[in-house]
C-alpha cells in the first residue's frame, strides 16, 4: 500500500524553486523526524503565469503575482498544504484565507554582476546589459547613462548561458539564488547595497498556508526565523504604502543592528534612471512595520504621482 504524504508542498518548477523547496523539506525533516521518512513530504510542481509568459516583459504582463497566483489557487483549493515562495515575487496583499506562516533565514540579499569585469564602472562604454528588473535597470542607468539595458528573461541557467554566448555583455542576478544553486562562483562581482539596493525581501523564502490550519502552522513553527521576519516586515510595509508593482522601480533592505535595532534603506526611481529618491530609517525592531510605512509615505509624497503612473 502506498502511503499518502503527510504534507503536500507546492512550488514552481524552476531549478531554483525546486532547490528552495528541498531546503524547506530538509528543515522540516530536521525538526520532525517523522517528516524525514520516505514520501512524508511530497513536492507538487505548479506552472505559473510567469513561467508561461516569455514573449514580453513581466511589467507588461501584469506584474507581481504572476509567479504565485496558480500556487495560491491550489492552496486555497486544498490541493496542497503549503506553498513555498521567493518572497520578492509575492504581492503585499495575500489572498483572503491565506497567510505567510514562516520565513526561513534570509540568504545574502545582494545582487551579483555576471560579466567579464569586476565592477560596474569597468563595463565598456555602451555595453549591453540584460535584465527584466526595472529596479536594476533604473539603478544601472542612474550610474551609467551610456549603458544599453535590454529585457532579459529566463531562469538562472538560461541567463548565464546567454551571457556566455555573448548575447549581452553583462547581467545581474540575485546572489541568493546563485548560492542556493551552487553557482555563486559565476559572479564576477557582488555589488554593495549602496551601489545596487536589492528588491524588497530578496533572498527570503516564505511559506504560505491556509489561515486556521493549525497542524501545518505548528509544523512550521521551529523553522520560522525572527530576524528575517522583522526585516521582511519593514520592507513589505514600505512596498504596501508605495503600492509597488513590476512597473515601479522600488528597492529596500532592512538589516538588524545591535541592541535590538533595525536599519531600513529604501529608494524609488524613474525607470530611465533620471531621478532616484532615497530615504532611511533606524529604530527598535518592534517598530519594523511602522518604520516601513513611514519611509514609504515619505517617498510617495516626495515622488508624487509621476513615479507611480
Amino acid at each position: 500500500m502506498v502511503r499518502s504524504p503527510t504534507l503536500r508542498l507546492g512550488t514552481r518548477g524552476s531549478t531554483l524553486a525546486l532547490a528552495q523547496a528541498e531546503q524547506v523539506k530538509a528543515r522540516l525533516a530536521a525538526a520532525w523526524p517523522a517528516l524525514a521518512e520516505q514520501g512524508a513530504v511530497a513536492v507538487e510542481i505548479i506552472r505559473t503565469s510567469g513561467d508561461r509568459i516569455q514573449d514580453r516583459p513581466l511589467a507588461e504582463a501584469g506584474g507581481k503575482g504572476l509567479f504565485t497566483k496558480e500556487i495560491e489557487e491550489a492552496l486555497l483549493a486544498g490541493a496542497i498544504d503549503l506553498a513555498v515562495h521567493s518572497m520578492k515575487d509575492l504581492p503585499t496583499v495575500v489572498p483572503d484565507g491565506l497567510e505567510i506562516a514562516c520565513l526561513l533565514p534570509r540568504e545574502d540579499p545582494r545582487d551579483a554582476l555576471i560579466a567579464g569585469v569586476t565592477n560596474l564602472a569597468a563595463l565598456p562604454q555602451g555595453a549591453v546589459v540584460g535584465t527584466s528588473s526595472l529596479r536594476r535597470k533604473a539603478q544601472l542607468l542612474a550610474r551609467r547613462r551610456d549603458l544599453k539595458v535590454v529585457d532579459f528573461r529566463g531562469n538562472v541557467d538560461t541567463r548565464l548561458r546567454k551571457v556566455e554566448r555573448g548575447e549581452v555583455q553583462a547581467t545581474l542576478l540575485a546572489l541568493a539564488g546563485l548560492k542556493r544553486l551552487g553557482l555563486d562562483g559565476k559572479a564576477s562581482a557582488v555589488l554593495a547595497t549602496e551601489e545596487m539596493l536589492p528588491a524588497v525581501a530578496q533572498g527570503a523564502i516564505g511559506i504560505e498556508i491556509r489561515i486556521g490550519d493549525s497542524r501545518v502552522r505548528d509544523l512550521l513553527a521551529p523553522l520560522n526565523h525572527a530576524p528575517t521576519v522583522r526585516s521582511v516586515t519593514a520592507e513589505r510595509a514600505l512596498l504596501a504604502v508605495l503600492d509597488g508593482s513590476c512597473r515601479t522601480p522600488i528597492a529596500a533592505l532592512a538589516v538588524g543592528r545591535t541592541f535590538g535595532r533595525l536599519r531600513l534603506d529604501a529608494l524609488i526611481a524613474k525607470t530611465d534612471g533620471s531621478q532616484v529618491l532615497r530615504t532611511a530609517r533606524e529604530g527598535p525592531e518592534a517598530d519594523a512595520a511602522a518604520m516601513g510605512r513611514d519611509a514609504g509615505e515619505e517617498l510617495r509624497a516626495e515622488g508624487g504621482a509621476s513615479f507611480f503612473r
